[in-house]
């Protein structure tokens, strides 16, 4: 574990990686953390942390909710008066739209320090396919967020090749890694709320190894959020949200031994992993995803509390002895392929 002081103390040396830092935050739901979730919010609260402590960045928040995104924007320019802040309006939760929004970042910059992904949806419905015909949950936890990663890698590359800062963070759940339905990936046959949360949790630990590999200058970290008051529980009903608010409610004593953590918290710990040297890509293997046997290790499974994830290491391994990280790679640009014709 690396404690908040730690933590304090390493993110106010942001502004000495330099002026003008890019960073995108791939929300979907710029809103106020809320009720207890994920995601959202965190990404949001990442934003803030960062905007405070970087010099002159340039930061783009893409997400649904123009109206909120606006206040927001207002919040982080009075945080830091040299950052620029821009809103880019869209449901990531559609591939094509994913395409459009980088398309727009694109025209305007031609480096990427930080691509941080958190779109997130928690929900009791069964599967809900988009318009492209992807389950809703697979396509914000996963297949979309592959997506901008696609489409930035050469902006992150750009950022490396002159010497600078050049990470993704996905947000979602390393530890919680668990076996896959190889012949049926997208759930399309064996959809269910647990096994969607294993697959998208078990192909980003997978695919994270794929880019680490084939991008050694850049680092791909795939983060837990841990307990975090945010709005991802959007889709529940008020009985639900009661519920489960009464329950964490009953566990305040404890939150932080059982992972619920303050969203700043959280936001300062992922700027922590986003711009930390131990995070950065090695030229030779460390035992961080474990990836054995693979030249660099710029693929991280990081927990809540800023130390290493251990758990689900033998799974890994066997998934990288048997070549599953080909078979999930080869399955996530058929899927994405399909859904936006390239």
């Amino acid at each position: 574990m690396v404690v908040i002081p730690e933590i304090n103390q390493h993110i106010t040396t942001v502004k000495n990686l330099g002026s003008g830092l890019v960073a995108v935050f791939g929300t979907n739901s710029p809103s106020l953390p809320i009720t207890i979730g994920g995601t959202s919010g965190i990404g949001l609260s990442t934003a803030r942390e960062f905007t405070r402590y970087a010099a002159a960045p340039h930061v783009y928040l893409i997400g649904r909710n123009e109206a909120q995104a606006s206040e927001f924007i207002s919040e982080l320019n009075t945080i830091n008066e040299s950052a620029t802040v821009s809103f880019i309006k869209s449901d990531v939760s559609v591939l094509k739209n994913v395409d459009v929004a980088c398309q727009e970042i694109s025209k305007k910059e031609s480096k990427v320090n930080l691509l941080f992904l958190s779109a997130g949806i928690f929900t009791t419905k069964g599967r809900t396919e988009t318009s492209e015909g992807i389950d809703k949950k697979l396509s914000l936890h996963y297949y979309s967020r592959v997506r901008f990663i696609q489409n930035l890698l050469p902006h992150l590359s750009q950022a490396a090749s002159s010497g600078g800062l050049a990470r993704v963070i996905s947000v979602l759940g390393p530890s919680t890694e668990g076996k896959l339905i190889e012949d049926d990936l997208d759930l399309r046959t064996h959809y269910s709320l647990t096994n969607a949360a294993t697959h998208a949790v078990t192909m980003t630990s997978l695919s994270m190894i794929h880019l680490a590999t084939a991008n050694p200058t850049i680092s791909f970290i795939h983060s837990a959020p841990g307990g975090v008051k945010t709005n991802l529980m959007r889709d529940f009903n008020p009985l639900a949200k009661g519920l489960v608010s009464g329950i964490l409610a009953l566990l305040t004593p404890v939150h932080s031994k059982i992972g619920i953590i303050p969203v700043k918290d959280s936001g300062e710990r992922h700027v922590y992993a986003a711009t930390h040297p131990a995070f950065a890509p090695r030229e030779e293997h460390v035992e961080t995803m474990g990836a054995d046997g693979e030249k660099g290790s710029g693929a991280y499974r990081v927990h809540y509390d800023s130390s290493i994830v251990e758990s689900k290491m033998d799974l890994i391994k066997d998934y990288l002895s048997k070549g599953t990280v080909k078979t999930v790679w080869d399955h996530t640009l058929e899927v994405i392929n399909k859904a936006t014709g390239n």
